[in-house]
């Protein structure tokens, strides 16, 4: 079986001891390091202020698309990515020219990361409009359908309730033939599932054995619904453990990875153990995972999940 597909994912930007100029260097280099590890994607969050869970709102957060531009110019292989781009927050089609010049500037390294957005005080406080869920449903399944004619048409035109083309122009075209790939991010049953299987090529869900088993089925449904093959369908979900070098490290993390976060994800695993734990998400159809550098916060770390990634292949 092909090694699975490895994202990593920096949702912190809070480095002890990093001063505000070397921010930038500081996130390039782990991401250099991931590249090394063998990891396919960097994802960053699309967010304005950190998101609880994560940090205090006050702690540091880079915007997504000049940060993903600028790593693009320190890296020549791993794939880049929101993760996901709120789509309350842009114009979707000045979002899909942003992620086709990040596909020019980087060679064809783009995908466009979709999701219906949730932080309502980052909403108020940059004055966007934060709609009820469904209306924002909608507005990803447009935000999606006029990526993907964007990405494949030359002057293509849609109006939707929200949004609207009118023979828009997107030149430079991608570098990638048929556009970026489309991540959607999010695994709600009745509508997120739905618009995966109509549009995205790739998906991403929370861990949770049980509930990915049931996602995979119900995704399966809506794909047939579409004329699509569920195959074609990259299935990843957030790393569902922790990693550590030895049992010393273990213990370190176990102390200062918040008490909600070890209750779903377990105490941290050396990569041979980490690779039992993964397995049973690969006999159940998932073909990739995200990790957080909350936990792979050094070169070390990231090698190790490299060393991982070649225990599951």
């Amino acid at each position: 079986m092909a090694a699975p597909f490895f994202g990593y994912h920096m949702p912190d930007y809070s480095f002890p001891g990093t001063a505000d100029d070397s921010l930038f260097d500081h996130v390039a280099d782990m991401t250099v390091a991931a590249e090394a590890a063998g990891f396919d994607m960097l994802t960053v969050m699309d967010h304005f202020y950190q998101i609880r869970g994560v940090g205090s709102e006050t702690e540091p957060m880079l915007e997504s698309y000049t940060t993903l531009a600028a790593l693009s110019q320190r890296t020549k292989t791993i794939r880049l990515s929101a993760l996901v781009t709120g789509v309350t927050y842009r114009n979707p089609a000045l979002l899909v020219k942003m992620v086709t010049t990040l596909d020019v500037v980087s060679r064809g390294r783009a995908i466009l990361g979709l999701g219906a957005a949730w932080n309502q005080d980052e909403h108020a406080g940059y004055g966007f409009e934060f709609p009820p869920i469904g209306r924002r449903m909608d507005r990803l399944e447009e935000a999606a359908r006029i990526a993907k004619l964007m990405f494949t048409e030359e002057r293509p035109t849609f109006a939707g309730r929200y949004f609207k083309i009118d023979r828009a122009l997107n030149v430079p075209r991608p570098i990638q033939v048929g556009g970026p790939q489309l991540l959607i991010g999010g695994g709600g049953e009745e509508r997120t599932l739905r618009i995966v299987a109509k549009y995205a090529d790739i998906s991403n869900w929370f861990p949770g054995l049980e509930d990915t088993k049931r996602k995979i089925d119900i995704l399966e449904r809506y794909c047939e619904e579409a004329g699509r093959d569920p195959s074609a369908i990259l299935k990843t979900v957030m790393s569902p453990c922790l990693l550590a070098l030895n049992g010393a490290q273990a213990r370190q993390i176990k102390e200062r990875i918040p008490a909600e976060r070890l209750a779903t994800m377990g105490d941290p695993v050396l990569p041979a153990q980490a690779a039992e734990r993964l397995q049973p998400y690969l006999d159940a159809g998932i073909r990739g995972f995200t990790f957080g550098n909350p936990n792979l916060n050094t070169p070390e770390l990231l090698a190790a999940a490299g060393e991982l990634k070649r225990l599951l292949a």
